[in-house]
């Protein structure tokens, strides 16, 4: 009988020390996925920040701009990318909308971004684009990888629709979270006019005809969790410049936009309680389980291997029992 538990016991323990590596590196990468379908939206806010009035073409100081960024997933162009690549991939339909203290609109820039649903690699495709102008992604944009490194990363910027290295500058405590600090800095870089301008009649075309140009510079900040590669809190010290040309009367630039752009405190609070619940299902698949399961395992072996050596010494002593006794 204790030889028959014993090897019950021998056979949960392969199962559970086998299962421990399972976990971590086969159903991991294919559990552990953006959502195809996500919808996810962001307000940050730069007060006391400076803006153009297209209206006077005058930069003034004004008490709040307003940026909202919306990520839409589009499941069905995932699963077409999908089936193309072999490859599970979403498809974020994003818009970034800045509008003035008074509400109206400064500029609106859409983009489509695909990626890997689990390295969050770019994942090239028809109709990737930023501003209706098409795009070959390199490096990763709004989210790190799951199980984020303490290095520096390639991440793409949409303003100058280039790739920049953002660099780790070490590791911090935010809201209760150990998280990392990356820093990028895009020196000033010409860069195209928004193709949706604030006033009627203002298009990036007749901007080009008088010989003004647009150029932008940002400080990017991130604080990113690093077991879900999520950001819980950005921001950025963003300038814009109109330069040169005649729509700006003789003047060699006037500041399009100029402030320090912060997430809005209601955003991060939701941010950080939606991190704290994803990361314990990231740990539970990559550390709480595997570890479980293989000291559950080993726990096992020790128990069947006792058993089993209490089988064996006792059938001897049996037999010395049965013995028949010499006359």
């Amino acid at each position: 009988m204790r030889r028959r538990a014993s090897l019950v016991l021998l056979a949960c323990a392969v199962f559970c020390a086998a299962l421990s590596p399972l976990l971590r590196w086969y159903a991991f990468p294919r559990l552990a996925r953006i959502p195809a379908g996500q919808y996810q939206d962001m307000v940050l806010e730069a007060r006391n920040a400076t803006l153009l009035d297209y209206g006077t073409l005058r930069a003034a100081k004004v008490p709040k701009v307003t940026i909202v960024q919306t990520l839409k997933g589009d499941v069905e162009a995932a699963k077409r990318v999908g089936r193309t690549t072999g490859r599970a991939v979403v498809v974020w339909d994003g818009l970034s909308y800045v509008q003035g203290p008074d509400g109206r609109m400064v500029s609106e820039v859409p983009e489509r971004y695909v990626f890997d649903a689990h390295s969050q690699d770019p994942v090239h495709a028809a109709g990737e684009m930023v501003d209706g102008d098409p795009v070959t992604r390199r490096g990763i944009e709004f989210k790190w990888p799951f199980l984020t490194r303490k290095r520096d990363y390639e991440y793409f910027d949409a303003q100058t629709r280039t790739t920049h290295p953002i660099h780790y500058r070490g590791t911090r405590t935010f809201r209760g979270l150990t998280v990392y600090y990356f820093e990028q800095t895009i020196p000033w870089t010409r860069v195209p006019m928004p193709r949706t301008m604030p006033v009627r009649g203002i298009t990036p075309e007749s901007v080009a005809r008088t010989g003004t140009t647009r150029w932008y510079s940002t400080v990017r900040r991130f604080w990113v969790e690093p077991v879900t590669g999520a950001p819980v809190y950005g921001e950025e010290l963003h300038r814009e410049e109109l330069r040169g040309g005649t729509l700006l009367g003789g003047r060699a630039k006037v500041t399009a936009f100029a402030g320090h752009v912060k997430m809005r405190e209601d955003y991060i609070e939701h941010t950080v309680a939606l991190v704290k619940h994803n990361r314990t299902l990231v740990l539970a698949l990559t550390s709480y389980v595997p570890w479980s399961s293989l000291g559950l395992g080993l726990l096992l072996l020790a128990l069947s291997l006792w058993l089993e050596t209490r089988a064996r010494h006792r059938v001897p002593a049996r037999a010395e029992q049965s013995a028949p006794v010499a006359a």
